[in-house]
């Protein structure tokens, strides 16, 4: 376990969790804010992206306000239902589960489809188990509802065919420079 810790401790890649959590911080300020809007992002040891039709300076003024609401202990706000954490997680349960429920002596094709309702069963119920797990992996794994140091850079806005991009460097203000 102290292991793992010191990995997901380890610069880069508390830079990527962190900076997750902070994209789904603003995603959720977003989304109670513009109910009716779709944003979207994705998450580096850099910063992140928000994908959606909003004004730059609305942008970082969300930004701010999520930032200073995971400072103030909300670490929840990183967290968001829509991550691909939980897709991933539920597909690795399903697949699997989908995977050894098909091993046996199922070698022709009668005997293949005499498996499909335990196919479906298990498929169902490991998607209904991965949702909480999902959750989990998401809060304890690939992101961080801890921000510590973490500060905008820089916002830079890309319009294109197709919604507007912006692009969101963070730095770490109390990280030592490594030698």
């Amino acid at each position: 376990m102290a292991e793992i810790k010191s990995i997901l401790e380890w610069g880069p890649v508390s830079m990527v969790r962190r900076n997750h959590g902070l994209e789904h911080a603003t995603l959720n300020v977003l989304a109670a804010e513009f109910p009716n809007r779709s944003y979207a992002g994705h998450s580096d040891s850099k910063g992140f992206w928000i994908i959606g039709d909003i004004s730059t300076d609305k942008l970082l003024e969300t930004i701010q306000q999520a930032l200073k609401r995971m400072k103030a202990g909300e670490s929840t706000l990183a967290l968001h239902a829509n991550c691909g954490t939980n897709y991933v997680t539920s597909g690795v349960i399903a697949g699997s589960i989908a995977w050894l429920a098909t091993l046996g002596n199922a070698n022709s094709f009668s005997k293949k489809l005499n498996r499909w309702p335990l196919l479906v069963m298990v498929i169902t119920g490991s998607l209904i188990a991965a949702q909480p797990l999902g959750k989990k992996v998401q809060a304890r794994i690939s992101t961080s509802g801890e921000p510590g140091g973490l500060v905008v850079k820089q916002i830079t806005r890309y319009e294109r065919n197709g919604p507007v991009l912006h692009r969101i460097f963070t730095t770490d203000i109390l990280a030592t420079p490594e030698s």
